[in-house]
């Protein structure tokens, strides 16, 4: 399966902000990625079977990924499979590597790539280019989430389980080794060992209990009689006048309540006083 990024090329992109007036500028691409393979080494005959690649802009996961599975055109020794679980027939069926290698390499970009123990996924994936006549990719492109991680906490376990235990972050699908699975996972280490997690990662695990205490709560701060308006009519005509004339995409016609509406919370007010 193949989901590739809408902003394959470079890594740098133009958001658009005009609904907002405010001017577009670039934004950080990086590329977490990891492999399965046949083996340890690519110079011994060993292949890569499976890639899975997870784009960030701004540290903050996209959703858009570039997945697949490739034939190595070899058989898959029992170490291996017991790793991820592909197997040699499941294999025979996809793709070669020549097929996938330019969509790939698109997706890629320029962008920083992202990996635990990098040079490893690197050398199997500059191995395939290069028996199909790609340059390869410079390792000076790479972030190694393993060497992060020593740094951080020496001495200390710093597999890609180890990590997810550390940081809470949750594994239980990971009963064998997979590309996609993994670099997911990884993206979420990643931004723990920089301690750059964006709040918007945690949104879908706020449990219903906050929210309805946050609300009665401040229900219970309205008050019984409302102020008195502290803006004439006059005022509030010369308001919306003004904001009418920074076009309609202007950002503070979405705050502006109907006249009507106005009209109804001023009269109120002034009988309640």
């Amino acid at each position: 399966m193949i989901r590739p990024s809408l902003l394959a090329q470079g890594h740098t992109a133009e958001v658009d902000t005009s609904r907002r007036g405010l001017q577009a500028g670039p934004m950080l691409r990086e590329i977490v990625f990891d492999t399965e393979t046949t083996g340890l080494d690519p110079y011994q005959g060993h292949r890569l079977v499976e890639v899975g690649c997870v784009e960030l802009l701004n540290r903050i996961p996209t959703g858009q990924i570039f997945h697949c599975y490739f034939n190595p055109e070899r058989d898959m020794p029992a170490e291996a499979f017991a790793v991820h679980g592909l197997s040699s027939q499941f294999l025979g069926e996809k793709p070669l590597f020549a097929e996938l290698a330019a969509d790939l390499l698109a997706f890629l970009g320029d962008a920083p790539l992202i990996a635990h123990n990098a040079a490893f996924d690197l050398g199997f994936l500059n191995a395939e280019l290069e028996r199909v006549k790609l340059p390869p990719i410079p390792r000076a492109r790479l972030i190694d989430t393993l060497l992060l991680a020593r740094r951080k906490y020496p001495g200390a376990q710093n597999r890609l389980d180890d990590l997810c235990q550390r940081f809470r972050i949750d594994n239980s699908r990971r009963t064998k080794h997979g590309a996609l699975l993994d670099a997911e996972l990884l993206a979420e280490v990643y931004l723990e060992l920089i301690e750059a997690r964006q709040a918007q990662l945690g949104l879908e695990t706020a449990t219903a209990a906050p929210v309805a205490a946050m609300a009665t709560a401040a229900k219970a701060r309205v008050r019984a009689v409302a102020l008195l308006p502290r803006l004439s009519t006059e005022e509030r005509a010369a308001h919306h006048a003004f904001v009418e004339t920074l076009g309609p995409r202007a950002i503070w016609l979405d705050y502006l309540p109907a006249p009507a509406t106005e009209a109804a919370d001023a009269g109120a007010a002034k009988a309640a006083g």
